[in-house]
């Protein structure tokens, strides 16, 4: 069987399986067990991909680290905390349409640079929907603000993020090393975008609540239920973020943390296991590892070599000009496929850029703010956004796709241009 046969069958196995989800025909995991097991049977047939380089190919660190922050959070989720904090914002910006979208974002967006933010969107957005409703607001403009904020935030850590975590693993990153490198650039991406929200939404947000004194009357403390809990699992997780921060000196993987940190909250808590274990996003868990089988088919195959090649050819543009296009490359990519995929497809690419002598340590942070600013760009470019959007159909103001590419394009280019000024200023320090 010639090389371009391979080549080109992995290419129509991956291909398929990306349309699938994209256009959401398939669940995403069963679209992506269907892709690695078509993969690992055609690399079978044809001699080029084994059951044991499929397994190879599944970066376990990756799935361990997502695995046990998960757990945290799936501790976190019956005991009203996440309730709790946003009422507290509520009650905080007494009413005022501005400081509501300000301090419900903001929340958002922090819990999001540790948690997974699509958890974190899935709790606070419907305290979000009441919270307008008591106010007699459009809750439109909170809601996209949570998903936009937080997807632009979560690029800021290693761990808020699911590509960045992708992007940690295969570069070798710290904890810290995205403290340093991306929480600068995407502060003031975020700050952009805050503001520009602000604009497109103004007249929404001229509009004055009809009930202030209702959400005056809110009481955070009845949002928490479990107290005891509550203190256990942030004691437990405010420890976990001090080992991100030094676990290059310890020698030890973030993924170790954090399903230390995990076992520590579940030994510590004893909660429903059966209960806790249901609120696992195990469909994310199995669509990584499906990804990055099927992508471990495409470099067994030779594909990902060949596109090596092609975008080694941008060697001779110059290394920031490189950078930038690939932060609006991989931007456009995800904004209308997945950031996972294109993600977990890349990388493979640029540790052959690397091979053949190019410094791709740029191109990384390069990965991490396209995949992270590009999902803003539509309604389904990430998991937040459809979520909100699922939301607001529930209540008069439903989020369509039109008004998504009046609000949230324009975020991603703004975050994308902002993101692509500093690059071209920090390069000298991101290419350390």
């Amino acid at each position: 069987m010639t090389n371009m046969t391979v080549m080109l069958v992995s290419s129509a196995i991956f291909i398929i399986a990306l349309i699938l989800i994209f256009t959401e025909k398939m669940n995403r995991s069963i679209t992506g067990i269907a892709g690695a097991v078509l993969m690992v049977g055609a690399g079978t047939a044809l001699e080029f991909y084994s059951q044991d380089e499929a397994i190879t190919a599944i970066d376990f660190n990756t799935l361990g680290l997502l695995f046990g922050m998960m757990v945290l959070v799936a501790l976190l989720e019956p005991t009203g905390f996440f309730q709790y904090l946003a009422v507290w914002a509520a009650r905080l910006s007494k009413g005022q349409p501005v400081r509501l979208m300000i301090l419900l974002g903001t929340v958002t967006t922090i819990l999001s640079m540790f948690l997974d933010n699509v958890t974190t969107v899935v709790l606070i957005a419907p305290v979000t929907v009441l919270i307008s409703e008591i106010l007699g607001l459009n809750p439109v403009p909170y809601l996209m603000a949570e998903a936009l904020l937080s997807d632009t935030g979560g690029v800021a850590t290693l761990v808020g993020d699911p590509p960045n975590v992708l992007i940690a693993s295969a570069a070798n990153f710290s904890f810290n090393d995205f403290l340093t490198h991306s929480l600068p650039v995407v502060l003031f991406a975020w700050l952009a975008a805050l503001f520009l929200l602000l604009y497109l939404f103004r007249k929404d947000l001229r509009l004055q609540p009809s009930n202030t004194e209702a959400v005056l009357k809110l009481d955070p403390s009845e949002a928490l239920n479990d107290r005891k809990t509550t203190t256990r699992v942030l004691i437990v997780l405010g420890i976990a973020l001090v080992f991100f921060f030094i676990h290059h000196t310890l020698h030890v993987q973030p993924a170790f943390i954090a399903l230390a940190a995990a076992a520590t909250a579940l030994v510590w808590t004893q909660p429903d296991l059966h209960a806790m274990l249901q609120r696992i996003e195990w469909n994310v868990l199995i669509f990584f590892g499906a990804l990055f089988v099927m992508v471990g088919g495409l470099e067994a195959a030779g594909v990902l070599h060949q596109a090596a090649g092609l975008i080694g050819e941008a060697r001779n543009l110059s290394p920031v000009l490189f950078g930038v296009v690939t932060i609006w490359v991989v931007a456009g990519l995800s904004a209308v496929v997945d950031n996972i995929p294109i993600t977990i497809a890349l990388i493979p690419v640029f540790a052959e850029l690397e091979l053949a002598g190019i410094n791709v340590q740029p191109l990384w942070w390069a990965l991490a703010f396209g995949a992270g600013f590009g999902g803003n760009g539509t309604i389904i470019g990430s998991t937040a956004n459809v979520f909100v959007a699922t939301l607001s159909e529930r209540t008069k103001y439903p989020i369509t796709s039109q008004l998504w590419n009046k609000r949230g394009l324009p975020v991603m280019i703004v975050t994308c241009f902002v993101g692509s000024i500093l690059f071209v200023l920090l390069y000298p320090y991101l290419s350390s």
